[in-house]
C-alpha cells in the first residue's frame, strides 16, 4: 500500500537520470527572467520519467526509463539537481515528492532534501500534433549544419543573420548561413518537401540541435507559425533514454536575404586542390598575420603552375607554393584566412574546387559532390 503522504515516487538508474538531465539542461540560463526557468520539469507516469527545460525561446524534452510507484509532477532547480545526481554513489536512486514542493532523493546511504516549485508554474512546450512532418536522416542533417553554421553572423544588430536559414522546396532541403562577408550553402535531396517552407533558426538552436543529433536515426521536423519542433529518434542501444528527444524553438521573424544573388553566376577560373594540403598551408600562412594585417594572399599563374599562399605583417612573412593544373589568367587575391579555414575544416572530402575571377570578386570553395559551396568576399590588397 502506498504512503498517502507521497505525492510522486519513482526509482531510476542514476546513470539514466544523469544522461537525461545532461540532454536537457544546456538551455537553462543563469540569468533567467523567472525562477521557474532555472528548473527542470519532472513528470513521472507509467514506466517513464519525462524531463523538460525551457528558456521560452528554446525547449528540450526527453524521457528516461523508470519504475514509477506513484505518478506526479514537480520542478527542481537544475543547479542543485545535476551536481547531486552526478555525485550519487549507488546506481538505484529513489525520488519522492513528500510535500507541496519538497523532494527527497535517496541513493544508498545518501539522502537529499531539495526544494522545488509547483509544476503548474512551468511554461508549456508546444505540441505539434496534427502538423505536417518532414523526416531527415540525422547524420545528413548534422553534416549539413556543420558545413554552414560557422558562417552565421554574431552581430546582434543583424539579427536576421544570427542563425541558419532552412528552405524546404522542390524535393530538397537547403541550409544557408552568412555574416555578410561569407556565405555557406549546403543542400540535399529530401522526400516530402514539395510544399515550400522557409524559416530561420537562431544560432543557439542550431548549437543545441547539432549536440543532440544522434548517428543512424531520423529527425522529424514539424512547425507552426512561430515555432519549429525537431523530434530526434534515440538509438535503442543508448542507455536509459526512451524513444526520442524533442527540441522546440522559436523561429526568427523576418525575411532572409536572397542568398542566390550572392553566388557568382560566372565561375571564372578554377583549381582543384587537396583539402587537407590547402588547409595546412593556409594555417601556416595565417601564423604570420596579425590584427593590423589579418590577410593571406593567394596567387596563381599559368607559367608556374603553382598556387602560392603568402602572408606579410610587421612580425615577418610566409610563402608556400602548392602545385596545381591551371590554364587561366594570372590572379592575385586576398582573404581573411579564417574564412578559408572554416569551410575546409567543416568538409570531409579529399578534394575541393577553388574558383576565382579577380582581386575584386568573391572566391568560391565547392565540394566535389555539388551539394556544398562557400562564397568568400576578398580583402583589399594594400
Amino acid at each position: 500500500m502506498l504512503n498517502s503522504d507521497v505525492i510522486m515516487k519513482f526509482k531510476v538508474n542514476r546513470n539514466h537520470f544523469f544522461n537525461g538531465l545532461s540532454s536537457v539542461t544546456n538551455v537553462v540560463g543563469s540569468r533567467a527572467t523567472m525562477p521557474i526557468l532555472q528548473n527542470v520539469l519532472i513528470e513521472a507516469e507509467g514506466d517513464t520519467v519525462t524531463l523538460t527545460t525551457t528558456n521560452l525561446d528554446l525547449g528540450i524534452c526527453c524521457r528516461i526509463k523508470a519504475s514509477v510507484s506513484s505518478p506526479g509532477r514537480i520542478t527542481l532547480p537544475v543547479k542543485k539537481l545535476v551536481p547531486i545526481v552526478r555525485a550519487l554513489s549507488s546506481s538505484d536512486t529513489i525520488v519522492e515528492l513528500t510535500g507541496k514542493d519538497r523532494v527527497k532523493i535517496t541513493s544508498g546511504s545518501s539522502v537529499f532534501q531539495v526544494a522545488g516549485l509547483p509544476a503548474d508554474q512551468f511554461p508549456p512546450i508546444s505540441n505539434f500534433a496534427g502538423q505536417p512532418t518532414i523526416s531527415i536522416n540525422q547524420d545528413d542533417l548534422g553534416d549539413m549544419l556543420r558545413k554552414v553554421s560557422y558562417a552565421q553572423s554574431s552581430d546582434e544588430n543583424r539579427y536576421i543573420l544570427n542563425g541558419v536559414f532552412f528552405e524546404f522546396a522542390e524535393g530538397k532541403l537547403t541550409v544557408v548561413a552568412t555574416d555578410g562577408r561569407r556565405l555557406a550553402k549546403c543542400e540535399r535531396k529530401l522526400a516530402g518537401t514539395d510544399k515550400a517552407l522557409a524559416l530561420i533558426l537562431p544560432a543557439r538552436t542550431i548549437m543545441e540541435l547539432m549536440r543532440l543529433l544522434k548517428s543512424g536515426g531520423e529527425a522529424h521536423v514539424s512547425h507552426n507559425e512561430r515555432q519549429v519542433g525537431f523530434t530526434i529518434d534515440i538509438p535503442k542501444n543508448e542507455e536509459g533514454l526512451v524513444d526520442r528527444i524533442q527540441l522546440v524553438s522559436k523561429v526568427v521573424e523576418g525575411n532572409y536575404p536572397n542568398y542566390r544573388q550572392v553566388i557568382p553566376k560566372e565561375a571564372g577560373s578554377k583549381v582543384r586542390l587537396e583539402r587537407e594540403k590547402l588547409l595546412e598551408s593556409v594555417n601556416r600562412a595565417a601564423l604570420m598575420t596579425d590584427d593590423r594585417n589579418n590577410t593571406i594572399r593567394m596567387s596563381v599563374t599559368k607559367k608556374t603552375q603553382n598556387l602560392e599562399i603568402s602572408a606579410k605583417s610587421d612580425s615577418g612573412e610566409a610563402h608556400e607554393p602548392i602545385a596545381v593544373k591551371y590554364e587561366g589568367p594570372d590572379v592575385n587575391i586576398a582573404f581573411n584566412p579564417q574564412y578559408i579555414i572554416d569551410p575546409l575544416k567543416a568538409l570531409t572530402e579529399d578534394e575541393i574546387d577553388f574558383e576565382f575571377k579577380d582581386e575584386m570578386s568573391p572566391g568560391v570553395i565547392r565540394g566535389l559532390k555539388d551539394d556544398f559551396l562557400c562564397v568568400v568576399m576578398p580583402q583589399r590588397i594594400s
